[in-house]
């Protein structure tokens, strides 16, 4: 007997409607019934262990429903053919409903007006596309409502609810079109490497993918109808409901509902349910005047509630009191958008006249935390915007989210509700003189600065650049490892972007602050291939430096600009970024600059075939290292005339070369750079067709990442060790060390790495005559790489549509390094 058959049967034994089981239970309606309909056969053991007390089940019976449960009873699954997923890993069937509140009030011809136009009785088929529209101002209730009725409709939508913010009026950009195309199809069971990049194709497959299901889509926080209609079922059966601020009047065949405040015994009611009904009734009248002076929102009245709730003591007529001193902020109380403001002023507001330090710091730093642009707000950043320690910041931070002001989303990450940021910044540009303002921003931006370096000194530590970073004004965090130094910038990158970008527009721009932000970031960057927000973050950067009188900084930043176009592959516009760059050390008189920029020439020349004149500066290269006596320069020469002479053909002098950089590395204990050494050595052996040297050397250059648990090392040598052996023809070695540089970079969430590792994998499987698998990783890996690296992204497009076509694929070494 099926789990879904044992479940109806014990049920059915015990008297019980599903509703019924599952407030015994404690579990959801939903729950039982996607459990009874086979839907779901392999629930978590909490839920059996509820289903067992609540069905009074023997211990015979307890112990065959667990069985059935884990997958050691009932009907066996069908076996897996060769063009289906895996046994195991079933597509699941979409249930992304958010949880109904519990303590949803009113909006009862609301709900009765959604039900009408999507709920399909059993046994009658629905003869057009449902759609319902619920518009209204922030804070109105849209989300609440919508999802409340959604779980009222689980019967008449069997296959599935898929649930989608859109973000189109924030927090954050709006989702484009596109990958909300993809969120969804991914939803459905399509692969990744399936979804089409163009809007209508990608938007004729979602309805195919629909057509012939029963499902409700919910898309919530649209921005407009061009968003909405490309993301739509085109079938009867399904239907879709649609939240916006805009009333959406022009989608065709929707039925619209404008949400207003709540009635004044719906807002009592929900009071009610915030903080007790033995509160309300004691003070009836101040219980109505406090819902009217939240404007009867739903926002509102959760947060003047949740500001009682945290405070038993506190009696309703205190906060009627508090709110009576705002009655010039009251002035438009018939505006949504105005009762939104002052119930949002008024938590403020007892914050301010709290008895307590700790809540009166935390009005004060509520509108200086609206200041910074970005998602969200973490401890650290924090606590430099508001000069105070990290572990006070904690403290101010979750007092806000107590009462609502915040949300958390992670440990020690936080966010705004777009209403209440939007409050906070008003008050912001009301309360606090724009310079201020702009130091607060400063103070973000010099706390990226010092984490910048304090990163860049564990990822690059003989790096020249660190000795132009400035004295940090603010703590940094404490990274303990270069891998930690990564993780936390994947984390905040996006935020410390959105932060420069705002700068911009401010007196800051006119600083210093940018280029040593640009500078400071090179130790993420580079290692995590960030190329197009180096590119973006250095524009401009070298004549700001200029103009700031700062030389070695805009000469470093001249000579880092030329890397995103090197690794994009546009090695023409390197030529000339580097060669000025050249100039400028050459102008300081810089020798240490010299080298670096004639290293890097070395390989760009190199590589567009002018080996004479890289020649000439590799030479020059090595001659400036030794002239320093810094055996960091001269190793790294080393190995760049290695490779010239490999290319050549002057393999004794390859040899040479590559003997005493290695050495030189090893002597320095500097194990990035001997790992960087004997790979880059390795990969040139392997362009050469020296196969046996250069697996040696990569052998080598994969021990010592390992040693020195260097992640991006292990990703980067197994990649070369799979294009050395699928060079050779021996597929099976190759595959075994591309999977393993894949899953490294992976476990390293490094994603670029991730795309590069898995184009390779894509090659060799190719290759080996794996077409299928093949063409999977490579459309994965071009949507991996798309944005990070375009030219490997086209790379793994062309590969993938080559396949698709039937053409037969031969390998052949990309001489690309890694």
């Amino acid at each position: 007997m099926s789990l879904s058959e044992l479940l109806r049967a014990f049920r059915t034994r015990a008297g019980l409607t599903q509703a019924a089981l599952a407030e015994k239970a404690g579990l959801s309606e939903q729950a039982i019934s996607v459990l009874e309909r086979g839907t779901r056969s392999r629930p978590r053991l909490d839920t059996v262990r509820s289903l067992t007390k609540a069905l009074a089940l023997t211990s015979t019976e307890a112990e065959d429903f667990l069985s059935v449960a884990r997958g050691k009873g009932g009907r066996p699954r069908p076996a897996a053919t060769k063009d289906s997923a895996p046994a195991g890993d079933p597509v699941p069937t979409p249930w992304q409903l958010p949880p109904a509140t519990r303590d949803f009030t009113g909006r009862a011809a609301q709900i009765d007006a959604i039900l009408s136009v999507l709920r399909v009785p059993a046994g009658v088929g629905s003869t057009s596309v449902g759609l319902v529209t619920v518009s209204g101002m922030g804070g109105i209730g849209k989300t609440t409502l919508a999802v409340q009725a959604a779980h009222k409709l689980a019967d008449s939508y069997p296959d599935g609810h898929l649930y989608l913010n859109l973000r189109g009026y924030g927090p954050g950009a709006p989702m484009t079109t596109a990958d909300a195309q993809r969120h969804l199809l991914r939803s459905l069971g399509s692969a990744v490497a399936s979804i089409p990049d163009d809007i209508e194709e990608a938007a004729a497959l979602l309805r195919s993918q629909l057509a012939g299901r029963r499902v409700l889509v919910l898309l919530d926080n649209a921005g407009d109808v061009a968003q909405v209609l490309p993301l739509l079922p085109g079938s009867a059966g399904s239907a879709a409901i649609i939240t916006s601020r805009d009333s959406l009047v022009n989608l065709p065949g929707a039925r619209h509902i404008l949400l207003d405040a709540l009635s004044e015994s719906e807002s009592v009611e929900l009071l009610s349910g915030v903080v007790g009904p033995a509160r309300v009734a004691a003070e009836p009248d101040a219980a109505r005047t406090l819902a009217a002076y939240s404007g009867r929102l739903p926002l509102a009245i959760r947060l003047v509630g949740g500001r009682l709730a945290s405070r038993p003591a506190w009696p309703i007529q205190h906060l009627v009191d508090a709110l009576e001193d705002e009655a010039s902020r009251l002035d438009g109380l018939g505006s949504d958008e105005t009762s939104v403001r002052a119930s949002i002023a008024s938590s403020l507001r007892f914050l301010e006249t709290s008895d307590r330090e700790l809540d009166r710091q935390a009005a004060g730093a509520l509108p200086l935390l609206a200041v910074p642009d970005g998602s969200d707000l973490i401890v650290d950043v924090t606590a430099a915007l508001l000069e105070i320690p990290v572990r006070r910041a904690g403290v101010i931070l979750e007092r806000l989210v107590d009462l609502n002001l915040l949300e958390s989303v992670a440990p020690e990450r936080y966010r705004f509700h777009d209403l209440i940021r939007a409050f906070s910044r008003e008050l912001a540009e009301q309360t606090i003189p724009r310079a201020e303002r702009e130091r607060a921003l400063e103070r973000v931006l010099r706390f990226y600065i010092a984490a910048g370096w304090a990163c860049q000194a564990l990822t690059h530590p003989a790096s020249p650049r660190l000795k132009l970073a400035s004295p940090p004004a603010t703590a940094k965090p404490s990274f303990t490892d270069s891998a930690s130094a990564m993780r936390w910038f994947d984390g905040e990158h996006r935020n410390l972007m959105d932060r420069a970008a705002q700068a911009l527009d401010t007196s800051l721009r006119l600083t210093a602050l940018l280029p040593e932000l640009a500078l400071a970031m090179f130790g993420y960057h580079e290692p995590r291939r960030r190329w197009l927000e180096m590119h973006e973050l250095g524009r401009d950067a070298v004549v700001r430096a200029e103009q700031l009188g700062l030389p070695e900084t805009a000469a470093w930043l001249q000579h880092d600009a030329a890397i995103p176009e090197v690794e994009n592959g546009d090695l023409e516009a390197a030529v000339p970024l580097l060669s000025r760059a050249l100039s400028m050390f050459e102008a300081q008189q810089d020798l240490s600059g010299q080298s670096r920029c004639c290293s890097s020439l070395t390989y760009v020349l190199s590589q567009l075939g002018r080996l004479d004149e890289a020649l000439a500066f590799g030479n020059r290269s090595l001659q400036l290292g030794h002239e320093l006596g810094d055996t960091t320069l001269e190793g790294v020469a080393y190995i760049a005339v290695g490779s010239l002479y490999n290319q050549v053909g002057d393999h004794q002098r390859a040899d040479r070369a590559f003997d005493r950089g290695i050495r030189l590395g090893e002597e320095s204990g500097d194990q990035r750079s001997l790992f960087k050494r004997l790979v880059n050595a390795g990969f040139s052996h392997l362009v050469s067709g020296r196969f046996e040297e250069a697996i040696g050397l990569t052998q080598r250059g994969l021990e010592v990442a390992a040693r020195s648990q260097n992640q991006i090392g292990l990703s980067e040598a197994h990649q070369t060790l799979a294009s050395a052996f699928g060079v050779r023809g021996d597929f099976e070695t190759g595959l075994r060390h591309a999977a393993a540089g894949v899953e490294v970079a992976r476990r390293d969430k490094d994603i670029a790495r991730e795309g590069r590792a898995l184009l390779e994998l894509a090659r060799i499987s190719a290759a080996a005559g794996a077409r299928s698998d093949a063409i999977d990783q490579a459309r994965t890996a071009a949507t991996l790489l798309a944005g990070r690296s375009p030219i490997h992204a086209s790379f793994a497009d062309e590969l993938a549509t080559l396949l698709e076509r039937g053409e037969t694929y031969t390998y052949t070494l990309a001489t690309n390094p890694i």
